[in-house]
């Protein structure tokens, strides 16, 4: 039988081929539109260093370059710990939410209602709904919270005389679990200077998460989502709506 596959041999080099080239997919659509492809570029750039340092005889060049080189894999870490810690969260957790029943619907309903009026009283909060990372590192952080999700009750937590208006407020499945929580600030250049504390804070945790945090802002009313590293502003109810319902039912379905 081994040798029988020896000499075929070329279907091995066939399967080797096709899943290194389904790993370097997979980890391109995991650094796509985030810091980490602008340090990807970095790297191959320093590659490039590499070969021509060495190609030309410029032995100082080349001497600094192999010097990083050997410490690559610290540094990759280092780099890429958000993406990387997102990566392995995908792979290693269970989908954890089912938006899919009338009982999901409803609390997106209640999400989007919520949110529409508290853009209207030109109220600031920040909502993030867990899907399958875990925030508990960040529910530990804020005030511990076990009530099913309602309009009536975001309205309250984020009116300002409530005294964990501040920070965010983190929705796991049709529970609120937590308010007044931290979250990591955004350190990207490429943002606008307009956008707040709040808007980075959302930011800051799709950065490193595959949560979704709907930020409404005190100075416009305006609401906007972040996602993935990315924010979308002005957006309206039926958009809001359409956009939470396939995040968290149709993608489900399809699976």
């Amino acid at each position: 039988m081994i040798e029988i596959l020896k000499e075929h041999r070329w279907v091995f080099d066939i399967l080797d081929i096709t899943l290194m080239s389904l790993i370097l997919y997979r980890l391109l659509l995991i650094v796509k539109g985030t810091k980490a492809a602008q340090m990807m570029i970095g790297l191959g750039i320093l590659l490039l260093a590499s070969l021509a340092s060495r190609y030309l005889e410029l032995y100082t060049i080349d001497w600094l370059v192999q010097s990083f080189w050997a410490q690559i894999v610290i540094a990759v870490i280092v780099l890429f710990q958000p993406e990387i810690r997102r990566a392995l969260a995908h792979m290693g957790e269970a989908q954890f939410l089912n938006f899919a029943s009338a009982e999901g619907l409803k609390s997106l309903e209640e999400i989007v209602r919520a949110s529409v009026s508290l853009g209207n009283r030109k109220t600031g909060a920040l909502m993030v709904i867990e899907r399958e990372t875990s925030l508990k590192d960040f529910v530990e952080i804020g005030t511990s919270l076990d009530a099913r999700v309602s309009k009536e009750l975001l309205l309250s937590i984020f009116h300002p005389t409530s005294p964990i208006h501040d920070g965010a407020v983190i929705i796991k499945g049709n529970r609120v679990v937590a308010a007044g929580c931290f979250l990591p600030i955004t350190l990207s250049s490429e943002l606008s200077k307009a956008l707040g504390t709040r808007h980075r804070a959302g930011i800051g945790l799709t950065e490193e998460t595959d949560a979704v945090a709907i930020i409404i802002s005190e100075e416009t009313g305006f609401i906007s989502v972040a996602l993935n590293g990315k924010i979308e502003e002005k957006i309206d109810m039926g958009a809001l709506r359409d956009m939470l319902t396939d995040i968290f039912t149709v993608k489900k379905s399809k699976k």
